[in-house]
């Protein structure tokens, strides 16, 4: 369990999104393929936080970076051939297609969703490298319609859960015990 995954969770979750953490895609011997990695077993999702009233599906990757350098500008560049990145879906198209697609079709058959939701990618960073990276980052986010959270969306969210009414998760605990 990742501590920063399960806070993150937590502050989606009191913003109405269904969370599961470490969500697991099973992919075919064909998909694996279409992404250059035929032997990859499975891909994992940090989170993966679904609104029903909004029918929007978030495929979440956490980064808190705290004790380094922080989330760079320089690591996204979008291709279409396998990477090394650390931002691999946000940086390889059709990875990204493939990965999408199989979700939808697993969670359907899962019972989960019932129709196709409305699938947006997000980073979630701890830390950046510098304001310029991260305005950058922002900007560049808003042009593929991701979204990008950073720590003062994760402060300001705290802070609404420590006026509201009492929940037993590590949220609402910290948020009350340190900004009451």
């Amino acid at each position: 369990m990742n501590a920063f995954e399960e806070l993150i969770g937590d502050l989606l979750q009191s913003n109405g999104y269904w969370v599961m953490q470490g969500y697991r895609i099973e992919l075919t011997k064909e998909e694996k393929r279409r992404i250059g990695r035929p032997s990859q077993p499975s891909w994992e999702i940090d989170l993966l936080a679904y609104k029903p009233g909004d029918g929007e599906l978030l495929i979440v990757e956490c980064k808190s970076y705290l004790d380094s350098t922080g989330v760079s500008v320089e690591l996204f560049a979008e291709t279409d051939q396998p990477t090394k990145s650390r931002y691999k879906l946000f940086n390889e198209r059709i990875l990204r297609g493939v990965l999408f697609e199989r979700l939808c079709n697993q969670l359907k058959q899962c019972g989960y969703i019932a129709d196709t939701p409305k699938i947006i990618l997000c980073l979630v960073g701890g830390r950046f490298k510098n304001e310029e990276d991260k305005g950058r980052l922002a900007a560049y986010f808003a042009d593929k319609g991701w979204r990008l959270y950073d720590k003062e969306w994760i402060e300001r969210e705290l802070q609404r859960i420590s006026t509201s009414v009492y929940t037993d998760r590590v949220s609402s605990m910290i948020a009350k015990l340190l900004l009451r």
